[in-house]
């Protein structure tokens, strides 16, 4: 690539990690939403938790509809647009999105609140499907994981500081917002009013982003002159399996419009094994019906297109797992320190640990971005030291800023450290480091599982440094070597975003049951398939004759 090239490739890549901040900003979001519609509408915990469920259920079905038609029609309908018209065309379904939740917010109904988040989300799955291969195409095949942690940095920046500044312009202030707090502000009379300000101002960002993207002429189209080759198996399982899941959790969802069940297993705390069956089966039906896919291309190979690839099948599983394991550390996070082994924290004192765990993801981002700069061999291990800290003190800084208390969080210090010892391990091979990670997860939430107080917290709250690097690596290798399928495999990956609408209620289920610690369990065999992954694919990729341990994209 000449230096030319280089210097338009980087201008494009800063053009294109403008959408990462919007992913991170609206999801880490719904945090703040939860309580707030609760509150507002009246609901009980699982009717809140239908936010997320909407949100990351939109990826799947966005993601699975583009494949339906692309197949239907014939012709990969995203490399005939290219990823920069395909990055426009979301963010203006995400624009339709916002004003969609204008219309929602001022007609005051949940369900239609719902509606409008789904296809602001149905959006952000077309801009994902586009980006994450546009931004692994910009430069050299071998690099492409850290470009996209590059764009993930920009994402947990969004992350980080979306929670405070939603948080703001619904409530006018951002320490102090405790349960009480949102409770007496959702029953005033135009509490709405703020949310639907908020949404003018996020429909703008959009519409202003697709105009940058549309007259940007140094972004290429994005295109590749790959034949489409149908996939009408693949488009079949994946079909039966969505059937299965509408009708699994279509049950589990009508059992709460039952006052029966609503008197037995809510307000008596009754252990719901029923529900519990239906969330496993469930996971259980997208692992065996993935494992079934690869196992039957393997034999014959006609009709399943990009699922031919072990590497694809078992990167869609880890991407599931991984957004899956990502979602339920911080989603039982806030009631795990509400016992009283981890010091019964509650309120706006839960604040800081939150974005701690959030603010991890960006940790790792930042130092697994270094190598996109091309520092020298010296510099590279001083900046490996030094950027993650540099991360960490702006976590620190934006909750001191916001008025959080962030004096139990210095000694996490520490912890940061063992993150950088993986990336030396890890040596930039994507492979290797998913690996060590996802090892690094496993232990540190065995000692969560063994332990209590601080060094539970701290061990359960460094699930976000272990993941950092995760989706990255898990999507580079999973596109390694798959050619004209690198589109096809981009939305089968990005419909696994699902795994944030799984997880966590399985695991919400098991602490019913067993408690809230020890549900734990759930992520150390998250990380345990990760940590697998990272170990397998190497030998996947050798086998197909791939040098690098990632030529995203290449043919062979």
């Amino acid at each position: 690539m000449s230096q030319n090239e280089q210097q338009n490739s980087k201008s494009a890549l800063y053009t294109l990690i403008t959408v990462f901040f919007f992913w991170g900003f609206i999801g880490a979001s719904n945090g703040v939403f939860i309580p707030f519609c609760k509150a507002k509408f009246g609901l009980d915990q699982f009717q809140s938790q239908l936010i997320d469920f909407a949100f990351y259920g939109a990826y799947y079905i966005g993601a699975l509809l583009l494949f339906i038609f692309s197949s239907l029609a014939k012709n990969d309908i995203l490399n005939s647009w290219g990823f920069k018209k395909g990055i426009i065309n979301g963010l203006l379904i995400s624009t339709f999105g916002a004003a969609f939740m204008i219309f929602a917010v001022t007609q005051g109904s949940y369900l239609m609140i719902l509606a409008a988040l789904f296809v602001v989300a149905l959006g952000f799955s077309l801009q994902q499907t586009s980006a994450q291969p546009f931004a692994a195409s910009l430069g050299e095949p071998h690099t492409a994981s850290n470009r996209l942690n590059l764009a993930g940095g920009i994402n947990s920046l969004g992350t980080t500081i979306g929670p405070l500044v939603v948080s703001f312009a619904l409530f006018g202030i951002i320490a102090g917002v405790n349960e009480e707090y949102i409770r007496e502000f959702a029953q005033k009379a135009n509490s709405l009013d703020k949310m639907e300000v908020l949404y003018v101002f996020v429909g703008g960002l959009f519409l202003l982003a697709a105009a940058l993207f549309f007259f940007s002429k140094k972004l290429p189209a994005g295109k590749s002159d790959s034949t489409f080759e149908p996939a009408k198996k693949a488009m079949t399982t994946l079909i039966a399996i969505t059937v299965i899941m509408v009708v699994i959790f279509g049950y589990i969802f009508s059992r709460y419009e039952d006052p029966e069940f609503i008197t037995r297993f809510i307000q008596n705390k009754e252990k719901d094994y029923l529900g519990l069956g239906l969330t496993i089966i469930s996971l259980l039906v997208i692992v065996f019906g993935l494992l079934f896919a690869n196992s039957a291309a393997k034999r014959k190979p006609e009709g399943w297109g990009a699922m031919k690839y072990p590497q694809l099948v078992l990167g869609m599983l880890g991407i599931f797992t991984y957004v899956g394991v990502e979602v339920t550390i911080q989603s039982n996070l806030g009631e795990l320190l509400k016992t009283s082994a981890f010091g019964s924290i509650t309120g706006s004192a839960l604040a800081p640990y939150v974005s701690m765990y959030w603010g991890s993801l960006m940790i790792g981002r930042w130092a697994g971005a270094i190598s996109v700069f091309n520092p020298s061999n010296k510099l590279k291990k001083i900046l490996l030291i030094v950027v993650p800290y540099i991360a960490f003190g702006v976590v620190l800084g934006v909750n001191s800023i916001s008025g959080q208390n962030v004096t139990p969080l210095f000694a996490y210090a520490a912890v940061v450290a063992f993150q950088i010892a993986g990336f030396f391990l890890g040596k930039d091979r994507p492979a290797r480091t998913l690996m060590i990670f996802g090892l690094m997860g496993m232990i540190a939430m065995t000692i969560g599982l063994m332990t209590n107080g601080t060094i539970a917290t701290y061990a359960f709250m460094s699930g976000g440094l272990f993941c950092s690097i995760m989706w990255p690596a898990i999507f580079s290798l999973a596109i390694a070597g798959i050619g004209k399928y690198t589109s096809q495999g981009s939305s089968f990956l990005i419909m696994m975003i699902l795994g944030g609408g799984i997880i966590p209620p399985l695991q919400g289920k098991i602490s019913d049951i067993i408690g809230i610690h020890p549900s734990y369990f759930v992520p150390v065999l998250c990380f345990a398939y990760l940590a697998f992954y990272g170990w397998k694919v190497i030998g996947i990729l050798k086998n197909q004759g791939i040098d690098h341990e990632v030529e995203t994209g290449a043919a062979h």
